[in-house]
């Protein structure tokens, strides 16, 4: 029995050793290590890779491309009458309103009636009555003038009977006898100017006595001037309305006819340089569901200086159109209104296009992403004429190439892309 309890007591391990792990456990631990470093490795080595790169495509094909110049324009009356006064005086206040119909030489807009007399102070008074008394002496003079002239010729008339009765029985020469009777009809005409002396004396002392006149208002009827309407139409603006005291040529009023409407807009110098009279015009963003028709009729020949929204200035021409038909929209529109015009500068039925958001500039050259299999090529492009969304083509494509649209600044040449699912 000791032997045996010697034997368990030297088998036995003590409690304070550790356990040694065995050879078997420890390799498991060692390939779950080196797998997760192995997986992590492969999550970093695939998130380095380049992904594929999101596209949109477009396809260059044949079709008709028109390159349009656009512009904001406004409309206006082609002929506008301003009515102005004709005489001074006090007008009366006018009555009509912006959009009233008015017939030619029919509808009186307003009625000017002769101004009042001005006020007389102390020192004018005086001098006006000196000028009266001054023009009634002068009269009075003119009237013993006319006496005078009157008496000589009776004189001068019997001179001239006496000598005629000489004459007859030869006692007097034929030269006193022309004499004689020059000297009669001097005298006569002498009378006549005289005559004449004493009307113009009239007139003047009746001015004088005018100038003495204090402020009221005109004796006598039909001394108003009515002010016809000179075109049949609508009134435009009122640029005077209440009664006021006009001197001849104040604007009273303006009036047209909103049937016969152009359309105005001003365009860059650049642009209008190509623009010829006969052009089509389309006019857009007017207030209606589908666009209206019109036609440049003239290009102004001097431009302006603007200066834009942003500071600069630009050299900008008006521009002239003519709607085309008489459309039964035209009505509902005015003077002045706001549209936008896009006019056609060339045209062409068929030629290549592509969309004009393949290209791009890279130095002095179009450039384009060409998309296959995949992967994209960057290709040199010769670019014609552009209306904005499309673009023609005149070297580096053919009908049918898919190009990448608004390529992203990820995309190379030899990218790896992928189209984008429609939504």
């Amino acid at each position: 029995m000791s032997e045996a309890r010697n034997e368990t007591v030297h088998v036995s391990t003590p409690p304070w050793e550790a356990k040694r792990p065995s050879a078997r456990r420890g390799l498991a631990r060692k390939l779950l290590t080196w797998l997760i470093v192995a997986g992590l490795a492969a999550v970093v080595f695939y998130a380095l890779q380049p992904r594929p790169v999101e596209v949109e495509t477009g396809v260059v094909t044949h079709g008709p491309l028109t390159v349009d110049v656009s512009e904001e324009g406004r409309t206006r009356i082609r002929n506008r009458y301003i009515v102005a006064a004709p005489v001074a005086g006090s007008m009366q206040r006018v009555t009509l309103k912006p959009g009233d119909k008015v017939e030619a030489g029919r509808t009186v807009l307003t009625r000017i009636e002769p101004g009042l007399a001005p006020l007389l102070d102390t020192r004018a008074r005086a001098q006006a009555q000196a000028r009266v008394d001054g023009a009634a002496a002068a009269r009075s003079r003119a009237a013993e003038t006319i006496e005078m002239a009157r008496t000589a010729l009776k004189y001068a008339l019997a001179n001239w009977d006496r000598v005629r009765n000489n004459t007859d029985k030869g006692t007097i020469s034929a030269t006193d006898r022309d004499t004689f009777e020059r000297e009669a009809e001097m005298k006569a005409r002498e009378v006549r100017a005289a005559e004449f002396a004493l009307q113009v004396a009239d007139y003047e002392l009746a001015q004088a006595k005018a100038a003495l006149l204090q402020a009221g208002k005109p004796d006598g009827g039909g001394a108003d001037v009515n002010v016809f309407s000179p075109v049949s139409g609508l009134v435009l603006r009122v640029q005077q309305e209440s009664a006021t005291i006009v001197t001849p040529g104040t604007p009273v009023l303006e009036v047209g006819d909103p049937a016969d409407l152009e359309i105005e807009a001003e365009i860059l110098s650049r642009d209008a340089v190509v623009i010829q009279p006969g052009a089509e015009v389309t006019v857009e963003q007017w207030g209606g569901d589908s666009p209206l028709k019109a036609r440049v009729r003239r290009v102004e020949p001097a431009a302006f200086t603007k200066v834009s929204a942003l500071g600069v200035e630009e050299q900008r021409v008006l521009v002239l159109s003519d709607f085309v038909g008489k459309a039964t929209a035209l009505k509902t529109l005015g003077d002045r209104y706001r549209v936008e015009i896009r006019v056609a500068v060339w045209h062409s039925d068929d030629t290549l296009l592509v969309p004009a958001g393949a290209l791009f500039r890279e130095g002095s050259e179009w450039k384009t992403f060409l998309f296959d299999a995949g992967h994209v090529k960057a290709v040199a492009v010769k670019a014609g004429r552009t209306d904005g969304s499309l673009t023609q083509v005149l070297e580096g494509l053919k009908s049918g190439d898919e190009v990448l649209l608004h390529p992203p600044d990820t995309v190379k040449d030899g990218s790896v892309v992928v189209k984008r699912e429609a939504k």
